[in-house]
């Protein structure tokens, strides 16, 4: 598909007329377990924008997978008494869908009803897809934009489902020489060739590495459905809410050290890294998990307290990881500082939590880019690029 500067691209004006402001459709939400703080970020995401330079469409994705309009109102967005937002409680009156084009060329959004003649919204110049977890950053969605020949937000196909899948994530990073900790993979055939199998696989990886380890959805995030393990006594309720969110698990053994995380933005002259942050331990959870990110707001170290050299070589293995994995937009990448002194790189996240208090907009605040800046910069990333092989 043609790019900003083609004369195909409908956010310029034809001669003689007077030019348009491109039209960012924001989507939000999603059949993830990680739906409601999706909708924290569209919120965030819709109340930063520059509406002086974009037009701006907000669409939701329920968690049955229904796309819909919803209020352009950040404020009801927001988590409120420890209970995230959804879509259904955002939707406009009725029982209309929306309807992205299924061809490249064509850029018009159609809402329709039951029994009604559906409406043309009008075009998108560029979505911004501010979703989490599977059906919307590993891939899928971003597989329905390249058909439909709609630039958007972030990575792309590849990037996105190598960064959602740990198992391969980690397989990338090791052939390009990053660090990478132990871990071990649980498959869904493995699974049910013999459940008493493989426990003892994760028993005998437990041997080698010890206790405790970490038990997680493979392909989830956000640390929802994520367990530390402290023994094998725990080890079947850890795997039982795992699989809950993923039938594919992954099993991590317990890096001691420091969690040390570092931003990249993609500018015009290519990836840059932000100062890093640090997550100390949170005394009321038992690690970095999802009450303690977007509930109780544990608060992180902007930047983190490291020496200069530490500070340029995890900025250094950032930017490897984004281009290891073949990344576009934004990444946040999340490292361990271990004992011995060195980094290993635990995962890369293609679309960070992007709430106000999120360690990612915090990070590139500290470095001179502010919220709104930040959206810009994304947006602007996203119009340059052509969507196809690139």
């Amino acid at each position: 598909m043609s790019s900003e500067n083609s004369p195909q691209n409908p956010a310029l004006p034809e001669p003689g007329t007077e030019p348009r402001k491109p039209r960012v459709a924001v989507v939000f939400g999603g059949r993830s377990s990680e739906h409601g703080i999706s909708v924290v970020t569209g919120g965030a995401v819709l109340g930063s924008i520059d509406r002086s330079r974009y037009d701006v469409l907000p669409i939701g994705i329920t968690t049955e997978g229904g796309w819909v309009l919803t209020a352009d109102e950040p404020a009801r967005m927001a988590i409120t008494e420890r209970t995230v937002p959804d879509v259904a409680g955002l939707a406009e009156p009725g029982e209309g869908t929306v309807v992205l084009p299924v061809a490249p060329g064509s850029r018009e959004v159609v809402y329709s009803e039951p029994g009604s003649v559906p409406k043309v919204l009008g075009d998108v110049d560029v979505v911004f897809p501010v979703l989490h977890g599977p059906y919307g950053e590993d891939g899928t969605f971003q597989g329905l934009l390249e058909l439909a020949g709609i630039p958007y937000v972030g990575s792309g196909v590849l990037a996105s489902a190598v960064g959602q899948d740990k198992e391969y994530m980690k397989r990338v990073f090791a052939s390009f020489g990053l660090p990478v900790g132990p871990y071990l993979v649980i498959r869904p055939r493995e699974w049910a060739a013999g459940e008493a199998a493989a426990r003892t696989r994760i028993t005998d990886f437990a041997g080698e590495h010890g206790w405790p380890l970490f038990v997680k959805p493979a392909r989830g995030g956000s640390s929802v459905g994520i367990t530390k393990v402290d023994g094998p006594e725990d080890l079947d309720a850890a795997l039982a809410e795992a699989r809950r969110h993923d039938p594919k698990i992954l099993v991590e053994s317990l890096l001691r050290g420091r969690e040390i995380e570092c931003g990249v933005l993609e500018f015009e002259d290519g990836p840059r890294a932000s100062v890093p942050a640090e997550i100390p331990p949170v005394q009321s959870h038992d690690f970095y998990d999802f009450e303690a990110k977007y509930i109780d707001s544990a608060p992180g170290l902007v930047p983190a307290p490291l020496t200069e050299e530490q500070t340029a070589e995890v900025q250094r293995l950032a930017v490897e990881a984004f281009e290891a994995a073949s990344c576009e937009g934004l990444v946040r990448a999340d490292f361990f500082l271990t004992e011995d002194g060195g980094f290993v790189i635990n995962e890369i996240n293609t679309m960070p939590g992007f709430t106000p208090i999120s360690m990612y907009p915090r990070m590139w605040q500290e470095s001179g880019v502010d919220y709104p800046a930040l959206v810009d910069q994304l947006v602007q990333a996203a119009l340059r690029r052509s969507t196809g092989l690139r």
